[in-house]
């Protein structure tokens, strides 16, 4: 019997939730859930389809330094976005890099500010 169902939310810890947002908000276009429960730090909740993600405001122990360029080579989230060529066009005119994906599928993998991984997929 299957026990585990599916995610809820997923937690990134950042070192800097209002530049965080920059990302999340500006140029991924999330939208934030003002609804937070209250903890002894910053954060902020994103909408991701009928799921979350949880930006923790905490001092991160991973190196954000020596980490693979590719994403997917790497601990990362996946998400389903409706067009990949709009993502390429904001990353680009942001700045930010990115990488398209090894396999062939129709991704690309990048890093938020704070060095987590990222996966974008394009499902028709």
């Amino acid at each position: 019997m299957q026990i585990v169902k599916g995610i809820d939310h997923v937690a990134l810890v950042v070192s800097d939730v209002r530049e965080s947002l920059r990302f999340y908000e500006g140029i991924l276009g999330l939208e934030r859930l003002l609804e937070r429960p209250e903890l002894s730090f910053s954060g902020a909740w994103l909408a991701l389809g009928d799921r979350q993600i949880h930006l923790l405001e905490l001092p991160n122990p991973d190196p954000v330094e020596g980490r693979p360029l590719h994403g997917g080579r790497d601990r990362h989230l996946a998400m389903v976005v409706s067009s990949l060529d709009m993502l390429c066009g904001r990353l680009e005119a942001a700045g930010l890099p990115f990488t398209l994906s090894r396999s062939g599928r129709h991704a690309l993998f990048c890093r938020d500010p704070d060095g987590n991984g990222l996966e974008f997929i394009e499902i028709a």
